[in-house]
Order: C-alpha cells, then sequence, then structure tokens
C-alpha cells in the first residue's frame, strides 16, 4: 500500500515588513487582505503542529498544491524555500505553484527558480528547460504536476490550463497508464464548473476536462478554495475520477472556512483493480486537538463508502 499526503494552501506567516516599492503593484490589495482578515485567522502553531502530526503517519509522499506565500515578495519565497526543506526533502515532496505563488509579474519566475527540486520531474528537466507538467513515479504511483499560476489584475484570482499544457499532459497521462501506474494530477485551481467563484475560476477548464475523458487518471488534487471538497470529472468508458480540494493547512479554529487539515490517500492493488481512500486528519472547527476526521473509500462509479470517522478525535 502506497501513502500520500495532500497539504495546500500554506500561506506562510506573519507576513514580513514590505516597502512602498512593492506595495506599489497589485501587492497592496493583498497586504490589506492580508491585514484585515488572514491575519487573524492564520498565524500561530497551527501549520506547524499539522505538519508534525502529519509526519507521524509516516506517508510514502507529500503533494502540496500550491500558495505557499501571501505576496510572492523575495522575503516570502526565500521563507517558503527553507519552509520546504525543513518539511521534507525534494524526492519526498512534490509541489505546483499557486495563485499568491504568482502574484505579480516575474514573482513565478522567482518561486520556481528557488523551488525547483520540488517541480522537477525524473527526466531531470528543470522549469527552465520545460515548464509544466512534470512527471514523477514513487512506487506505483505516478505523480503529474501541473500549473494553473498566473499574475493577474487586482481583485482576481484566476488560474489557466492552456492548449499546450494539456497535450503535454495527456501525454505523460498516457505513457504512466502503459507502465501501469496509479496516476494522480496536481493542480491548484479546482478544474471543475462552479468550485470558485468567477473572479477566482480555472480558465481553461474545458481541456482540463477533456485531457481526463480521453487519457484517463485515477486522482485529481487541488487547493484554492481553502474547502474539503470531492467532485468527479469522467475518464474514458466512462469510469470517475475523483477531484479532492482541502482546507488550507495554516487556517485556525473559529472561522468562516474549515479548520486546518490535510488528507492521507491510501492506494492499493493494481490497474484496473485500484483501491482509493482517502482519511483526512486535522483540527475541529471549535479547536479540539488533531484527530481524524473523515474515512472514505472513492469508487469509480462516482460514489463513496463512508466509513466511522466522522468526528475529530475518532480513529477509523
Amino acid at each position: 500500500m502506497f501513502r500520500l499526503a495532500h497539504l495546500s494552501d500554506i500561506h506562510l506567516g506573519p507576513l514580513p515588513e514590505v516597502s512602498y516599492r512593492e506595495l506599489a503593484s497589485k501587492r497592496i490589495t493583498g497586504y490589506i487582505n492580508w491585514q484585515r482578515n488572514r491575519k487573524r485567522a492564520m498565524f500561530g502553531d497551527t501549520l506547524l503542529n499539522l505538519v508534525a502530526d502529519l509526519r507521524q503517519q509516516k506517508p510514502d509522499h507529500v503533494a502540496v498544491t500550491g500558495d505557499l506565500v501571501n505576496l510572492a515578495t523575495k522575503t516570502e519565497v526565500d521563507g517558503a524555500r527553507l519552509w520546504l526543506e525543513d518539511l521534507g526533502k525534494p524526492d519526498w515532496v512534490s509541489l505546483v505553484p499557486g495563485n499568491h505563488d504568482a502574484y505579480v509579474p516575474g514573482a513565478l519566475n522567482r518561486a520556481c527558480r528557488e523551488w525547483d527540486g520540488y517541480m522537477t520531474g525524473d527526466d531531470g528537466l528543470s522549469f527552465d528547460d520545460r515548464r509544466f507538467p512534470y512527471m514523477r513515479v514513487r512506487g506505483p504511483v505516478a505523480i503529474i504536476g501541473t500549473s494553473s499560476a498566473e499574475a493577474t489584475a487586482p481583485f482576481f484570482a484566476t488560474g489557466s490550463f492552456k492548449r499546450r499544457q494539456a497535450l503535454q499532459t495527456a501525454r505523460l497521462l498516457t505513457q504512466a497508464h502503459g507502465l501501469g501506474l496509479f496516476r494522480v494530477v496536481l493542480i491548484h485551481h479546482p478544474p471543475v464548473p462552479g468550485a470558485a467563484a468567477w473572479s477566482k475560476r480555472l480558465i481553461g477548464k474545458q481541456f482540463f476536462s477533456r485531457v481526463i475523458h480521453d487519457a484517463g487518471a485515477e486522482l485529481v488534487l487541488h487547493g484554492h478554495t481553502h474547502l474539503d471538497t470531492l467532485y468527479w470529472l469522467t475518464g474514458p468508458g466512462g469510469v470517475k475520477v475523483p477531484v479532492c480540494g482541502v482546507p488550507s493547512a495554516s487556517q485556525s479554529a473559529g472561522h468562516d472556512k474549515p479548520a486546518a487539515r490535510y488528507s492521507l490517500f491510501e492506494i492499493d492493488g493494481g490497474p484496473g483493480e485500484w483501491s482509493l481512500t482517502q482519511r483526512e486528519r486535522g483540527y475541529g472547527q471549535h479547536g479540539e486537538a488533531i484527530g481524524w476526521v473523515r474515512q472514505r473509500r472513492l469508487l469509480g462509479d462516482g460514489t463513496t463508502a463512508e466509513a466511522q470517522a466522522e468526528a475529530v478525535g475518532t480513529a477509523p
């Protein structure tokens, strides 16, 4: 059995001092949002304790689906590199960027240079040689990292998935299928209609859906919404592919979004007979200690089999 952990929307805090020059851009809106909202909801030991708990579960690999930073300043990007190094070695952690990592023009290039080892495929090609997607094989699992991150205008947090990336993602998915691997696609924005507000949507989600429909996948992981969500896309032959979101790993309890959580996906079986179980672990919404939140088997017909793990603190 292979165990894959999923974290997202790290939003490392506290926000460092920001110069007037750095604020003379879209960053001014993000700075105000941090001071008014996220400063209260995303500060303290929440992330530290969640990561410590994750390590105790001993996953075989960790997937992080973006938004490591807030305003993508140089100080934040450097700090996120140190956080990644503390989280684990590049061969144990796979990362894709989010919209906050590409907050202003040029920010994504800097982030990808600093975090390159966590976003490089097994072929050794880095961000400068070939952009996303990349593919890594870990045990029976192929992890395919895509990018929806791009700089946008103030008050927008959209992402994009364009034709070039779609064609290359389909090629990697087909290659992984031929090798008999369980295929996991990472993307920051949810690639399904209605999952995010219009100003925060994924542009080109039709390309993503077509890729899954034609090439197939076994699991899609995303972040962006800070919500625990489960959607389904249709793969070849009508097989349903689960699309799973996870709350922000830094979200403290008692706010309008779910408290910090991560998912553990247990992958077993083989081609044509894969078994996938999602076990969610994190804080209770009223500040309870970290515990099990939910366990469910994700089935290829688009249904789930819920297990006994509905309350934080109960073991499945």
